[in-house]
């Protein structure tokens, strides 16, 4: 079975060597779901892949793998093509188009000579580990780390508007009290509740005063777009908290502790105010002031191209942020219920392309570069178990999604065939199979021109 992937390499080595782990372990795990299902149901399976051995979607062209191995009935391997994986089972109209094999009379080890729900099961299987895989990992974290987040009425600063914002009337600085009159507990839900539940209005304390700031027709779309780009965040002081080791911002001098108070003579307050000026500032000599132990000390260095630094700023020092901790049944718990929240929250993302007016496919769908992107540029391992436990989600949905050449496309004909009693023809299955391949490579090489498209553009 296809674990369909529309990604690509991003542009940063960390981010794109995150983004390569990431998938191989889901690919992986996927297909192992299928493979499982096979053996239990003594299901022979002729070939487990990691990658393609193959110019997908094109069974015929460019076979060879960088390395295979044969063991038992099962030869494993890793293809020179890496836009997902698969598992060829014996006696199963799939992806490799076996139609030589699928001449012959059935055999009691084949698919196609196992019972529909059987059948059902082995299909499931990828979604099913997909599933499991991001209960597990979400469990993990939630049992190393807990769960932190800042209560909305805890952002004391108030807020650091994104160009986005400012446009609708949101101002740096502004306490947001409410959404649509109802209260927010927790700040990164804001911008969720916007673009999901499609609010109309924000209430907001601006020096002191209530204000409410209608949201007009289209934010949603350009909150999308802006992608990994805070719409808002809660505002704070520059201090450092860890510097990267040989990064720009350790040659410079910085140092754990420093307070920014100053970019090329300009005063500085806030954090926001430090990242507009040095985005401004891409490929330039600064000069940055901080106090250090009560001193100003005026550091000079060059902004790099990739407008990073490298050092990590203190949050906590400056917010009350809720702290939950988890033991271990409770992390097992909290991981199983995260985990169907997310795929709710996944599902509403999809809608969103085919019910509100705001949303235009060609503005919201990406391929690998967008992905890429949403990797932190800095390598942090919760932040990578978190992401990679949601795009497990992501590949889970995509896979249930009833198109041809995914694993939804074969669970819609077996529920067909459980109910009605009659199987599909393997003639049907070969042509809708194609037709779903075809489909499922348009897809890939649009939403890779999108991001191709988007590159130029910038």
């Amino acid at each position: 079975m296809q674990l369909n992937t529309v990604l690509l390499l991003s542009g940063g080595a960390t981010q794109a060597l995150q983004l390569l782990a990431a998938l191989s372990l889901l690919i992986l795990l996927h297909e192992f779901g299928h493979f499982f299902f096979a053996r239990l149901f003594k299901t022979r399976v002729e070939k487990f892949y990691l990658f393609f051995d193959f110019l997908f979607p094109f069974p015929n062209l460019l076979n060879f793998a960088l390395f295979k191995k044969k063991k038992g009935d099962t030869e494993y391997g890793l293809g020179w093509f890496p836009l997902g994986g698969y598992v060829k089972i014996a006696g199963m109209v799939d992806e490799s188009m076996d139609k030589d094999a699928m001449k012959q009379p059935p055999q009691p080890w084949e698919y196609r000579s196992k019972k529909a729900y059987q059948r059902l099961f082995i299909m499931l299987g990828g979604i099913i580990m997909n599933v499991l895989t991001a209960m597990a990992i979400y469990a993990f974290i939630f049992g190393v780390w807990g769960e932190e987040y800042l209560p909305t009425e805890n952002a004391k600063y108030g807020i650091a508007a994104d160009s986005v914002a400012e446009s609708i009337g949101l101002r740096d600085g502004d306490m947001i009290t409410s959404v649509s009159g109802k209260k927010v507990d927790r700040f990164n839900r804001i911008p969720y509740e916007i673009i999901f539940a499609e609010e109309k209005s924000i209430q907001v304390l601006r020096d002191g005063q209530p204000i409410n700031v209608e949201i007009p027709s289209g934010t949603i779309t350009k909150i999308i777009k802006k992608q990994k780009q805070s719409f808002i965040t809660p505002r704070m002081p520059v201090v450092v908290e860890k510097v990267s080791e040989k990064s720009e911002a350790e040659k410079m001098g910085f140092k754990a502790g420093d307070s920014i108070i100053a970019f090329n003579g300009q005063p500085v307050q806030f954090f926001d105010e430090f990242e507009d000026r040095k985005r401004s500032h891409a490929g330039q000599a600064v000069e940055i002031t901080v106090v250090r132990n009560n001193e100003p000390v005026v550091l000079s260095g060059n902004i790099p191209d990739t407008k990073i630094l490298g050092f990590q700023p203190h949050v906590t020092r400056f917010f009350e942020t809720k702290v939950i901790k988890y033991g271990i049944f409770e992390a097992i718990g909290k991981g199983f219920t995260f985990t169907f929240e997310q795929v709710g929250n996944y599902w509403s993302q999809l809608k969103l392309l085919f019910t509100s007016p705001e949303v235009k496919v060609n503005e919201s769908l990406g391929g690998l570069v967008t992905f890429g992107k949403l990797f932190d540029p800095v390598f942090d391992w919760q932040s990578f178990l978190m992401l990679t436990a949601f795009v497990s989600i992501i590949l889970a949905v995509m896979n249930l999604l009833p198109i041809p050449g995914l694993d939804g496309g074969y669970v819609i004909f077996l529920i067909f065939e459980l109910i009605s009693g009659r199987k599909v023809s393997d003639k049907v299955m070969e042509t809708a199979t194609t037709v779903g391949l075809v489909l499922l490579l348009g897809l890939m090489l649009y939403a890779n021109g999108l991001d191709i498209f988007r590159l130029f553009q910038n």
